[in-house]
């Protein structure tokens, strides 16, 4: 089960109202979307504050993360179960609570587990948002109604990095949180006050219970392997072990419960479709290397580079100018295209902008580190839209819904196990490079011995000497492991190509999807 569709049982709104219910819902979804960038530049501040590391400050993240993919498919049943507005209304008011909560967390566990709680109510708010919207519409200004939905998921996204930044150097990480509350209460009350009267017809429905079970089981067990792994020693130990054979056992026990129930909570037989199989699986994997740059750069940044919040936050924000000055010309253009053509470019785009971070070192200017970020805009206007074009191409329109909200909780899971993978592998490329680079600090090396004789000089004791040598290869170590994994995503997105093209073409004309939830 997966978003509803717009429905016009209801005539459309007009003037002043339509105005008032375009804003509510705007200021909604803004606040959804703006919750999974936010966070990414407060990391440090939050670790810090909470006695962590970064690199399990960054559960912040994918708690979110695996907890909006799960509730995603529930999005259908719940609004045919209770109506669209009770339940984004509903959802947009515990996303408040959940919100307050995470603000007043007192330690990592319980900012983790009000994070899952956040993420699961945030599930239906993005789909039914954007149904809410075309009801509000008349048939022939939809498209307007989309690209201003889709404007403000682009939005979101480049302001997270720039307020998260700001909040946390001006003010204290909770913050990030509690400016969800004011802006949550008065799109709640908007909503309720334009669409009370609006709700859609209801009806019971069996639910899932044994799939969404499985479906919490092995998605949570294996995002709690991969955030844990590091610090438990992987296999070393039996939590790992256990959390591995229990995703294992879940997830097949849930693929066989799935393919045979009559009332699939995710409908798995969408995956014999040609197209949705790579539509999907492009989509999903180029979201997991997108995400894991984005969770990279600023840990990078503030940790080794010497950024504050707010400045990497305003190195990475101008990934969105582009994509906002681009999108509706992609949108506009894109059914008398192929969309494998445009997807190709936006991985070539983002192969290109890997790359070019690839070269980074630790003397890399502000302005190097924007051209690839404002570069990479036009890649994420040419990725979304016609992956899912091309993963919704050919389906009955009966499955339409469904299909979507599956490719959306692949594509929101890839990201939230990406982000844990990736960290991972870059904590353990910083230490290994750290390692070959200490090999060097010995007394038989001159230039170490001139190094340390220079800071001698200056005043420090040995020990200070070496603390200070040590913190430089600190950074030149995750330096090294950060262009390494550039370099890997380039690669990745090179290949990504040849996967687009391994779908079928549709012909020019075709129906180019309503879902343009990218950047979510």
């Amino acid at each position: 089960m997966a978003a509803p569709q717009a429905s016009h049982s209801h005539p459309p709104l007009e003037g002043q109202t339509r105005v008032i219910a375009t804003i509510a819902l705007a200021l909604a979804t803004f606040m959804n979307v703006l919750d999974t960038t936010i966070a990414n530049v407060s990391i440090p501040a939050i670790a810090g504050d909470l006695g962590v590391s970064p690199n399990q400050g960054t559960w912040v993240i994918t708690s979110f993360a695996v907890a909006n993919a799960i509730s995603v498919p529930l999005t259908g049943w719940l609004a045919q179960r209770f109506g669209q507005v009770h339940v984004f209304v509903l959802s947009v008011l515990l996303f408040v609570c959940a919100s307050a909560l995470c603000g007043m967390a007192g330690s990592i566990e319980m900012l983790i587990a009000f994070r899952v709680v956040q993420g699961l109510v945030a599930g239906p708010m993005i789909p039914l948002s954007s149904a809410l919207l075309l009801q509000s519409y008349p048939p022939a200004k939809s498209a307007v109604a989309l690209a201003i939905w889709a404007m403000t998921t682009l939005v979101a996204p480049v302001m997270g990095p720039i307020l998260g930044g700001w909040i946390s150097d001006n003010m204290s990480w909770p913050w990030i949180f509690y400016i969800n509350i004011p802006t949550g209460v008065f799109a709640a009350w908007l909503c309720w006050r334009v669409f009370k009267h609006r709700e859609s017809p209801t009806r019971k429905l069996p639910v899932d219970y044994v799939g969404l079970g499985l479906l919490v089981v092995w998605v949570g067990s294996l995002q709690i392997m991969l955030d844990k792994g590091k610090e438990l020693g992987w296999f070393d130990s039996a939590e790992i072990i256990t959390l591995t054979v229990v995703a294992c056992v879940g997830f097949c026990f849930f693929v066989l419960w799935e393919l045979t129930d009559e009332h699939p909570i995710v409908e798995l037989r969408l995956f014999a479709k040609r197209n949705f199989l790579v539509g999907t699986v492009a989509l999903s994997l180029g979201y997991c290397l997108f995400f894991g740059n984005v969770v990279i750069m600023p840990l990078w940044l503030q940790q080794y580079i010497g950024y504050t919040a707010t400045w990497a936050g305003l190195a990475t924000a101008p990934v969105g100018i582009l994509a906002i000055m681009i999108s509706p010309i992609v949108g506009k253009n894109l059914p008398k295209t192929d969309p494998r053509m445009v997807a190709s470019v936006a991985f070539i785009i983002f192969a290109g902008t890997a790359f070019m971070r690839s070269h980074f070192n630790v003397g890399v200017t502000f302005w190097d580190l924007v051209l690839p970020q404002f570069l990479q805009g036009a890649a994420t206007a040419t990725f979304f839209v016609p992956l899912s074009a091309i993963s919704l191409a050919g389906l009955k329109p009966q499955q339409i819904a469904s299909a979507t909200g599956l490719s959306n909780f692949v594509r929101i899971t890839a990201g939230a196990f990406g982000a844990s993978i990736f960290t991972t592998l870059w904590q353990d490329r910083s230490t290994l490079h750290h390692a070959q680079l200490t090999e060097a600090i010995n007394p038989y090396n001159p230039i170490a011995n001139s190094a340390l004789d220079g800071l001698k000089s200056q005043g420090f004791t040995l020990d200070q000497a070496l603390g200070t040598i040590n913190r430089l290869i600190d950074q030149q170590a995750a330096t090294l492991a950060a262009t390494e994994f550039f370099w890997f995503s380039g690669y990745l997105f090179v290949a990504l190509v040849a996967v687009v093209w391994l779908a079928r073409s549709r012909q020019a004309g075709g129906p180019a999807p309503a879902d343009a939830g990218g950047a979510h």
